[in-house]
């Protein structure tokens, strides 16, 4: 153990001296601990970069004694395939990458704050590219073991005063010492980290022209041994949390209240006693940038915790010994037995003799050349001189044959994929994770055997979410306190849209909304960040990009197999489509949805409009109503009215009836015969035309009387017989 006290983080240390000698026993303990897990750490991340120019795979003993063989240089190959492995836990990680989504905890937090709390940390995200910062950790955690990310503060430009927050990656893991009691896997619990860097000497002077004067050849013994060299100086950033003991107060109205703060602005009368106290350490983050012999800055950080978070593999607790490490350090050995055995097989093949020719003694007498270069030349004949066996009854020898060489080992090609099994089998990934075809005929049977070599990685993609969610409880407690003025802050929608939002910390409420006094339609929104508390949580999944794609497929899918779905679903689905113009043909496809859909889709309207609308709407109901029952009114006075005009129709058929039976009984019998048909029918046609038609329709008992038939003209010229019925 260290010879640091139990207890440094309680008595203070009064001066610098005493603050840069804590800092070198701290620094120093770090380098104590981690010192052989480090070295393993270096080792995976050689290894991982195995080619076959470096030889990183190759232990530097076996190495040497293959390259110095008596024998000739035997073969040494390098056929990597850990980059794979590994490649595939990070490109999943960057399909799925996790995001923040900022939710409220106390009564008063505001969703809609909590909200726009969320949009700007992603421009945050977005404005420091995170996802490199992200995918950084995630890699060296899956490779060696441990991977941090860091967040910090800068001015927005040298001509103002606001400063914005940063998420910035650490490329080099080893840059980094953390409190080795941390107990939280992201880091959240640390007491001090270093994050350090080697600079050159003449570097040093030109960036701290006002630091002290060091003796640099009596500097690098003891303490300092870490932190100089011939030609370099160590510069770290040194964060620590420091603590001091105070009372908290707990007031009638509510408020709490510490030593140093005036409980009057909290709304406490001036002689009010407290209800309740109690003793607390509270925390104060200091950042002091350092080298060994001096404190080159300090300063007081705006939040309460360390900003840096930190991204864990595989890690393990060994009697108190913390142990750390990826995915490559159990695949090393399967990967040293593939190279060995690949080129041992190279090595019999390429030291295995060419196939000679055999042939009895003479047959190649006068055609040496011929046959010594048959390995090499492409000869259209070959001669030979016929032999006899005299020996065996003079018979011929054969012609020369060639011998066929030795073929390889059927044990090293078995060794050989026996090893590449092996390294699945170490790193959990199988076949079918690596993209070989299977038995599985159907995408959900693909999948599912595709998920289960994902669950043997998953704890990696997890102890990145866990580290971003403290990277996102680092920023909201940060952001009340960085944006602390009247300021305009750029948001990012989950969608990929900007838009601005308006911060005023002066206010009491968490968000004012102001509408438009004419239409009631909503004009500006306030936020104060200050105001409620909130957590932080991180979702895994597709991006929204990648969402957006899967919506846009599954949408395409449902209208084909129903295609009346266009004209209830179809704007949205032209939205989710990726190519230029979308937003606006899908505006347009709005206006042409059935007239249920438009009215049902009110998520666009603000609440003031939406009640006008009701109100409008049940006004329009009301007039509906009243139309139709004065409709019905109209009806009935029409069918009143219709009636009315057929009685008055019949009676007047009845009357010129009875006119024309009155016409005739006054003609006597005996002289109906010597009146002329023309007579009467011009009686008639004078009668008959003022007579109505009989209306249809016409009530039951009414009987119509017949009317008189329309003579030829030839007939009404003679003259009527007599004894003729009378019309």
């Amino acid at each position: 153990m260290s010879d640091i006290p139990a207890d440094p983080d309680l008595k203070e240390p009064k001066t610098d001296d005493d603050l840069l000698a804590l800092a070198l026993k701290q620094f120093g303990r770090v380098v104590e601990v981690e010192s052989t897990m480090r070295d393993y750490m270096v080792d995976d991340m050689r290894f991982r970069a195995g080619s076959p120019d470096n030889k990183y795979q190759w232990p530097t003993q076996v190495l040497n004694q293959r390259e110095a063989d008596a024998a000739g240089q035997r073969p040494c190959l390098t056929i990597n395939k850990i980059p794979q492995h590994v490649n595939q836990v990070t490109n999943d990680i960057r399909q799925n990458r996790p995001a923040i989504k900022v939710i409220p905890v106390d009564d008063d937090g505001d969703v809609e704050l909590a909200e726009m709390l969320g949009d700007l940390i992603r421009h945050i995200e977005n404005r420091s590219n995170a996802d490199v910062a992200y995918d950084t950790a995630a890699d060296n955690s899956t490779v060696a073991g441990v991977g941090y990310i860091q967040v910090t503060t800068d001015y927005v430009d040298d001509n103002s005063f606001d400063q914005d927050i940063r998420i910035k990656r650490i490329r080099n893991p080893f840059t980094v010492y953390m409190d080795p009691d941390i107990t939280s896997p992201d880091g959240a619990d640390q007491k001090f980290c270093f994050v350090t860097e080697m600079m050159a000497k003449h570097e040093f002077k030109a960036e701290y022209p006002d630091a002290q004067p060091a003796n640099w050849e009596t500097l690098g013994k003891g303490d300092t041994a870490q932190w100089y060299d011939s030609d370099s100086v160590r510069v770290a950033e040194w964060w620590r949390v420091e603590r001091t003991a105070g009372t908290l107060k707990l007031w009638a109205n509510g408020a709490t209240t510490h030593d140093d703060e005036d409980a009057l602005a909290k709304g406490v009368l001036a002689a009010e006693q407290p209800i309740k106290t109690r003793k607390v350490m509270r925390k104060q983050v200091m950042f002091r940038k350092i080298c060994g012999h001096q404190i080159l800055e300090e300063t007081e950080w705006a939040g309460c915790y360390i900003p840096i978070a930190r991204v864990v593999g595989n890690e393990f607790d060994i009697e108190g010994k913390l142990e750390v490490s990826g995915l490559v350090r159990n695949a090393k050995d399967a990967q040293r037995m593939y190279n060995y055995w690949a080129s041992q097989e190279v090595e019999m093949l390429a030291l295995a003799p060419k196939a000679p020719f055999v042939g009895a003694a003479g047959q190649f007498d006068g055609f040496e050349d011929r046959w010594r270069n048959a390995n090499t030349s492409n000869l259209a004949y070959l001669e030979y001189n016929p032999v006899v066996d005299t020996e065996n009854g003079q018979r011929p020898f054969p012609a020369p044959q060639r011998v066929q060489p030795p073929m390889p080992s059927a044990g090293i090609m078995q060794a050989k994929m026996g090893a590449s099994d092996d390294i699945k089998s170490a790193t959990g990934q199988y076949d079918a994770s690596l993209g070989a075809q299977g038995n599985e005929t159907s995408g959900i049977a693909i999948q599912r055997r595709d998920h289960q070599s994902d669950v043997s990685t998953f704890h990696f993609v997890d102890n990145l979410s866990r580290a971003i969610r403290f990277v996102g409880q680092i920023i909201v407690d940060l952001i009340p306190k960085i944006y602390d003025t009247k300021r305009i802050a750029r948001i990012l929608g989950e969608d990929g849209e900007t838009d601005m939002a308006a911060i005023d910390p002066s206010q009491e409420q968490a968000v004012q909304k102001f509408h438009d006094k004419e239409t009631g339609q909503e004009i500006a929104r306030i936020y104060n960040p200050g105001v409620g508390k909130y957590d932080v949580v991180v979702r895994t999944g597709p991006s929204y990009s990648t969402k957006r794609q899967e919506a846009g497929e599954a949408m395409q899918q449902m209208t084909q197999a129903n295609p009346e779905l266009w004209h209830v679903i179809g704007d949205l689905l032209v939205k989710n489509m990726d190519w230029p113009g979308a937003e606006e043909m899908a505006k347009r496809l709005k206006a042409t949805l059935l007239p249920a859909v438009v009215e049902a889709d009110t998520s666009d309207i603000p609440p003031q409009v939406m009640s006008q609308m009701k109100q409008m709407k049940e006004q329009l109901q009301q007039m509906g109503n009243a139309l139709q029952h004065a409709t019905q009114q109209l009806d009935q006075a029409t069918q009143k009215n219709q009636f009315d005009g057929q009685k008055v129709a019949i009676d007047e058929y009845r009357a010129v009836t009875d006119r024309i039976e009155a016409l005739a009984d006054r003609i006597p019998a005996d002289q109906l015969g010597m009146i002329d048909a023309h007579l009467v029918m011009d009686v008639l046609r004078s009668l008959l035309p003022q007579a109505p038609v009989p209306p249809q329709g016409m009530p039951m008992g009414v009987a119509p009387q017949p009317m008189p038939p329309q003579m030829p003209p030839q007939a009404a010229s003679q003259p009527m017989p007599v004894g003729a019925p009378s019309a």
